[in-house]
């Protein structure tokens, strides 16, 4: 049976998963998409060939509904759709923070919610996607969930309650490397580089860094380990980030990041 499904409150993210779905041979037919301005709705039935409708329109058609609005929208969002998504719909929630709970309050009866947290690198293929159930999604919406979003990366099942610290680590992730690259880069014109000369450097250090992580299952202190020889020049700096507190400093963002996914379940602004 062919399924329909909808993105609802296409920003970029929801982009990148249409695009995904249709690199992943699903019909644009089949695809519905929603927006806030009319001019990106069109923008979007251009660009993909999908259709654009209404939210309540969408909840009426298709079989899945993946909301893709900010936290702060989600309320005024279920309150448009809650009177037209019968129980047998998919609902997939991507707001951080919000958990599947507040959906199936707000819902039909029974109607089975699956909460995901991706990342930014969607944008190119290369999103950590991670994924929970409600208390009515079974394997099999857990594994829908999964061929969706496995179009633009790789996908993780855990239990709800690890989802903030999912989000924390991962969901922000991408924001704690480019920080550290823009850090670096200021480094390396201070030490005399060109600004594009440097960032080139950090960047290809990063690409090269990750994929050795990926695929030599090393552990990452023994790639740590192979490039800080004795009185050279790595553990020098090694010494200087310890001295500085960087390694405290993570584990406290973090926590402050999962802290405040904590806090969005909650309704705080």
């Amino acid at each position: 049976m062919t399924q329909k499904v909808a993105v609802l409150g296409t920003g970029k993210i929801g982009e990148a998963l249409l695009s995904g779905m249709i690199r992943g041979g699903w019909s644009p037919s089949d695809l519905l998409v929603t927006a806030r301005r009319p001019e990106r709705a069109e923008e979007l039935r251009a660009r993909y060939g999908v259709e654009a409708v209404s939210n309540p329109e969408a909840a009426k058609i298709a079989d899945t509904l993946i909301l893709t609005v900010k936290p702060q929208d989600m309320g005024a969002l279920l309150d448009e759709l809650a009177p037209h998504v019968p129980s047998d719909r998919l609902v997939i929630s991507g707001a951080a923070g919000i958990p599947t709970a507040y959906f199936e309050q707000r819902l039909a009866a029974g109607t089975p919610v699956v909460r995901v947290m991706t990342n930014t690198p969607a944008l190119v293929d290369e999103a950590m996607s991670v994924i929970s159930a409600g208390s009515h999604a079974t394997a099999e919406h857990l594994a829908h969930t999964e061929e969706i979003f496995g179009g633009v990366g790789k996908t993780l099942r855990v239990p709800e309650a690890q989802q903030d610290a999912a989000t924390a680590l991962s969901g922000s992730g991408p924001a704690y490397f480019y920080f550290l690259v823009e850090a670096m880069t200021d480094a390396g014109i201070l030490l005399g580089l060109p600004r594009d000369k440097a960032h080139d450097l950090i960047v290809q250090a990063a690409i090269g860094a990750a994929v050795m992580l990926r695929d030599s299952g090393e552990h990452p202190v023994k790639l740590r380990e192979a490039v800080t020889s004795p009185a050279g020049t790595t553990i020098n700096a090694i010494r200087e980030l310890e001295r500085h507190g960087v390694r405290a400093a993570l584990l406290a963002a973090l926590e402050a990041a999962r802290d405040r996914s904590r806090e969005l379940a909650t309704g705080k602004g």
